[in-house]
C-alpha cells in the first residue's frame, strides 16, 4: 500500500505533540451501494501504534465508528528533539502501513 500516513512531531517544554493524518476509507459495513443495493464490506483500521526506541508510546484499538481519513493527535513526555518516532496501523483486511518522523 502506498504511504497513507502524514505525521509530524514537535517537542516543546518537555512534551512532544504528535499529529498524524491517515488516509483510509474506513467503511462501516452497513452502507449500501446506491447503484446495486449491495452492502459495502467493512474495511476499517483496527489498531494504531506509536513507538519510540522500540517501546510503545501509544496503542489504540479502532473500529468502524472512526471517520474516513482519521486525524490523530496526542502528547507524550520523554521524547527529545532529533529522536525518531514510528506510527503504524493495521486494518481488518490485513493491510498495514507505517511511517517514521523525526521530532522537531
Amino acid at each position: 500500500m502506498a504511504k497513507s500516513i502524514k505525521i509530524r512531531a514537535k517537542a516543546s517544554g518537555g512534551v512532544t505533540t504528535v499529529k498524524a493524518l491517515i488516509k483510509h476509507a474506513m467503511e462501516t459495513g452497513t452502507r449500501k451501494n446506491a447503484k446495486t443495493g449491495e452492502k459495502i464490506p467493512a474495511w476499517h483500521i483496527t489498531e494504531v501504534t506509536c513507538e519510540h526506541k522500540g517501546n510503545a508510546l501509544m496503542k489504540a484499538n479502532w473500529g468502524p465508528g472512526v471517520s474516513k481519513n482519521p486525524y490523530l493527535s496526542f502528547k507524550v513526555a520523554g521524547v527529545a528533539k532529533g529522536e525518531t518516532i514510528k506510527l503504524s496501523w493495521v486494518d481488518n483486511k490485513g493491510n498495514a502501513d507505517s511511517r517514521e518522523a523525526q521530532v522537531k
